[in-house]
C-alpha cells in the first residue's frame, strides 16, 4: 500500500492512499465501473480505432486486435504497480462494455490524480459518461484521498468539456503534470475536495 504522511504540530496527516491489489468495482443506477479483462479485447480495438476521439487526444489511428491485447497488458500492469486505476464502463442490463474511465498520473506530495475517459460514439449523450464520471469522482476523494482531480481535454472537444463543467470542474491557469503534447488546444480543468484544507 502506498500512503504518505506528513507531520504536522506533531499530528499524523494521511494523503492519498494507492492500493489496488482489491480493485474496486462501482456500481451506478445503470453502469457496472469493472476492471479491464482479456475479454474486453474488441472493445478497446474500437475504442482507440475512433477517427474522432483519436484527434481529439492526439492518438493515431493504427489499432489492431494485437495492440489492442497489448494496451490491455500494459493497464493490467500499471495496476498492479499502483500506477493506474482503469474501469471499463459496462451496462448493468446486459454487462455491455460501451466505454471506459481512469485515474491515473497520481501526484503524491499534492494528492493531485488525473482523470480520463473514452465511450463509443453510439452511446454518447445519453448521460451514461457524466453517470459513470460521477462516481469515479466519489471514489478519487473518498477512497484515494485525493484533493484534487486534473482534466486535460482539447477545447475543440465540446462534448468532453460539457460533461467537466456540468461535474463542476472549472478552467485552470495553474500548472500541473501532463503527457499530452500531442492534443491541440490543450485546456486544463480542474475539480477540488473542498473538504481538504490546501497545503
Amino acid at each position: 500500500m502506498y500512503a504518505i504522511y506528513f507531520l504536522t504540530f506533531g499530528i499524523k496527516i494521511q494523503t492519498m492512499v494507492l492500493d489496488f491489489k482489491n480493485f474496486p468495482q462501482l456500481k451506478t443506477e445503470r453502469l457496472w465501473l469493472r476492471s479491464i479483462q482479456n475479454t474486453d479485447t474488441a472493445l478497446i480495438h474500437k475504442l482507440r480505432s475512433d477517427e474522432t476521439a483519436n484527434k481529439f487526444v492526439g492518438r493515431d489511428n493504427s489499432s489492431t486486435l494485437e495492440k489492442a491485447q497489448d494496451y490491455i497488458i500494459k493497464i493490467k500492469d500499471l495496476t498492479e504497480k499502483n500506477e493506474c486505476m482503469y474501469w471499463i464502463i459496462s451496462l448493468k442490463q446486459d454487462n455491455e462494455g460501451i466505454g471506459s474511465v481512469c485515474l491515473w498520473n497520481f501526484d503524491y506530495e499534492n494528492e493531485i490524480v488525473e482523470i480520463g475517459y473514452e465511450m463509443l460514439t453510439e452511446f454518447q449523450g445519453r448521460g451514461i459518461m457524466t453517470e459513470a464520471i460521477k462516481k469515479v469522482i466519489e471514489y478519487a476523494f473518498t477512497g484515494l484521498k485525493a484533493r484534487i482531480i486534473t482534466a486535460f481535454p482539447s477545447s475543440d472537444n465540446s462534448n468532453s468539456v460539457a460533461i467537466l463543467k456540468k461535474l463542476n470542474f472549472e478552467t485552470d491557469q495553474n500548472t500541473y503534470t501532463n503527457t499530452h503534447q500531442s492534443v491541440e488546444n490543450l485546456v486544463t480543468y480542474t475539480l477540488r475536495h473542498y473538504n481538504k484544507p490546501e497545503k
